[in-house]
């Protein structure tokens, strides 16, 4: 006899929250979670808009730069929905000068209110979800999305010539989101909750900040560099957050899930 392993890739019964479900990856992770029967509510500061025929998808608007009142709007929305079983933060907050944020233009002012918006609110979002988890008796799956960045230093030579350049901020915030989550893992695990960091690389899309998309020069030079020859596409983050949701990843927990085409290994 074989045992139904596919069965444990399923969500059904499961609900999940996912703060900013309506970006570039945060749609495709969504969808992803719908598909495999999860109960999904979507917090962002835009609406996805999904086919009718979705019934187990909701949307509310949630705003994770409003720092002062970031309490007690989340805790309104848990109350409304209840302690969810899968939590993923994809959400990209960022202050409206977060393109000054190199090495050449960068001040204390934009890493602070970019420290305060992205990672802050990652930290404390994640930390009271724990908590609600651990409360409620829930195994649940806590989803960070981070970087190779994270981890590695941006290659400076990739953006020379082009519209885009390094940041020190983002590699400031998402290594911390790296090493906050095996924090939170070291001590949750006790109680069944596990929590976990995917960090992408190279994603095709647009230049974060300025809508455009992105500069031939640096997607020519970021494939010859990849083993994969390529960069990422949403759906492609999607799958790995999928497994790491679903109990298929049940003994996976503190892990940094590396999905970047193998960039990291060179």
């Amino acid at each position: 006899m074989i045992k139904d392993y596919l069965k444990y890739f399923s969500l059904k019964n499961k609900k999940a929250v996912v703060i900013g479900g309506s970006g570039l990856l945060g749609s495709e992770i969504v969808k992803a979670l719908i598909s495999a029967s999860a109960q999904v509510i979507n917090l962002d500061i835009k609406k996805l808009k999904l086919s009718s025929k979705f019934n187990k998808y909701q949307y509310n608007f949630f705003n994770v730069k409003k720092m002062n009142s970031l309490d007690k709007n989340f805790d309104k929305i848990i109350n409304k929905f209840g302690c969810p079983d899968i939590f993923v933060n994809c959400s990209y907050p960022t202050s409206k000068n977060w393109n000054n944020s190199s090495f050449k233009k960068n001040k204390i002012s934009i890493l602070r209110d970019n420290v305060d918006f992205h990672l802050n609110s990652y930290v404390w979002l994640s930390y009271k979800i724990c908590e609600m988890m651990k409360k409620s008796n829930k195994r649940g799956s806590v989803i960070m999305l981070s970087s190779i960045y994270g981890l590695l230093a941006q290659n400076k030579e990739i953006y020379k010539n082009t519209n885009m350049s390094e940041n020190m901020n983002y590699s400031i915030i998402k290594g911390g989101v790296i090493n906050f989550s095996r924090q939170l893992a070291s001590y949750y695990g006790k109680h069944g909750v596990r929590i976990n960091t995917l960090s992408p690389g190279g994603i095709i899309g647009h230049v974060k900040g300025i809508n455009k998309k992105q500069d031939k020069k640096f997607l020519d030079r970021y494939k010859e560099i990849c083993p994969l020859k390529k960069l990422a596409t949403p759906d492609e983050i999607a799958y790995s957050t999928l497994f790491l949701a679903s109990d298929a990843s049940s003994y996976i927990t503190g892990t940094n899930f590396i999905v970047d085409g193998g960039w990291s290994i060179i």
